[in-house]
């Protein structure tokens, strides 16, 4: 049995945005709103964004986690508008969407040639309407000739996705028509969601290189009840991270930075206590001989024993503060984010006998 040929066929519009044609009532929808621009409902999606992520390492190397914003509300951008296309890669990229003439195979003889023929050419008939739509709001309805007059001073700005983002609901919001921006002149207030450096700083937020939380102990190993436990975490290692988000064109560019502030222990029991008495700390200070009677900076104290082959999970959160700038000014503050990551830990009772 022959596969039927183009099952919800699509055309790809390298303006950035998928048309998914659906059946005639969809066509007949984008007719009547094809100068409001296109909506969620008629398929209509952001394409590939030009924003290049630079800089930023890790001692951590590829091992690099995403933080959690402190503000659990927050989100980087899931779409955004960008100047993406000239009026000559718009024009070749609508005339290269139109169906090609569709050329039946070869008759089988079953009832699915009929069928198959038959969806095609609807398909066809279909796909030439969306584009002459988009034919005719480019050429005529909102713009002459796609704008060919001004080539070379300026773009159309087109609707983008965060690629950490695509399958977001709130990625659809971004799916208006391409508009046009004279080189020089800022994005239309009424339009949301243009790109800016904020918009780059929040999107470099989720590409900062931030090393997995790990910690040291001393004593390494079992615990023992009682014996205060150094907890720290390698300031070789947590060190500062910065990554920068930019376009060419229109220059623009923003740089966010990551700075590791707190460390944040769990014991994973009650029979517990930490130091300072919150369980916030700084990085902590590794332990060192001399220092066993003093109070650890960053540590736990476990006051009774786990039992048979159980362990306490201690809990590390590593808090990171966020800040950005800019090539169009200071910058700001962004959510604090965190990670973490639990440890397993055995604690033992040292038994010990009196004689009198």
């Amino acid at each position: 049995m022959r596969k039927i040929a183009r099952t919800g066929i699509a055309l790809s519009l390298v303006i950035g945005f998928s048309l998914s044609a659906g059946g005639a009532a969809q066509a007949e929808r984008e007719r009547d709103r094809r100068a409001q621009g296109g909506t969620k409902e008629d398929g209509i999606t952001a394409g590939v964004s030009r924003v290049r992520i630079t800089g930023g390492s890790s001692k951590g190397g590829g091992n690099t986690v995403q933080l959690t914003p402190a503000n659990p509300g927050w989100k980087a951008p899931a779409c955004w508008y960008e100047p993406k296309t000239s009026p000559k890669e718009l024009k070749e990229k609508i005339e290269s969407a139109k169906p090609k003439k569709w050329k039946p195979a070869k008759k089988t003889g079953t009832i699915f040639d009929d069928l198959n023929e038959t969806h095609n050419n609807l398909a066809d008939g279909l796909s030439k309407q969306v584009v002459r739509l988009y034919e005719d709001y480019y050429q005529t309805d909102k713009y002459k000739n796609y704008n060919m007059a001004k080539q070379g001073k300026g773009m159309f700005w087109e609707g983008v996705k965060n690629p950490r983002r695509k399958d977001d609901p709130e990625a659809d919001k971004c799916s208006r028509h391409a508009y046009w921006v004279d080189e020089g002149d800022p994005a239309p207030k009424n339009v949301p969601l243009a790109v800016s450096p904020k918009v780059l700083a929040e999107y470099a937020y989720e590409e900062l290189p931030i090393p997995r939380t790990e910690i040291s102990l001393n004593p390494e190993g079992k615990q023992t009840v009682n014996l205060d436990t150094w907890v720290w975490a390698d300031k070789g290692k947590f060190k500062p991270v910065s990554v920068t988000a930019s376009l060419d064109n229109p220059a623009m560019s923003a740089t966010t930075t990551a700075k590791p502030v707190s460390l944040t222990l769990e014991p994973g029991t009650d029979e517990a206590r930490t130091f300072p008495a919150s369980g916030k700390c700084k990085l902590g200070e590794p332990y060192s001989a001399g220092r066993k009677d003093e109070t650890p900076p960053c540590g736990v104290r476990y006051l009774r024993a786990t039992s048979g082959n159980g362990a306490y999970p201690l809990k590390a959160t590593l808090t990171w503060e966020i800040s950005w700038t800019s090539t169009d000014g200071p910058g700001g503050e962004l959510p604090a984010g965190s990670f973490s990551t639990t440890h397993d830990v055995t604690v033992r009772e040292i038994q010990s006998v009196v004689r009198d």
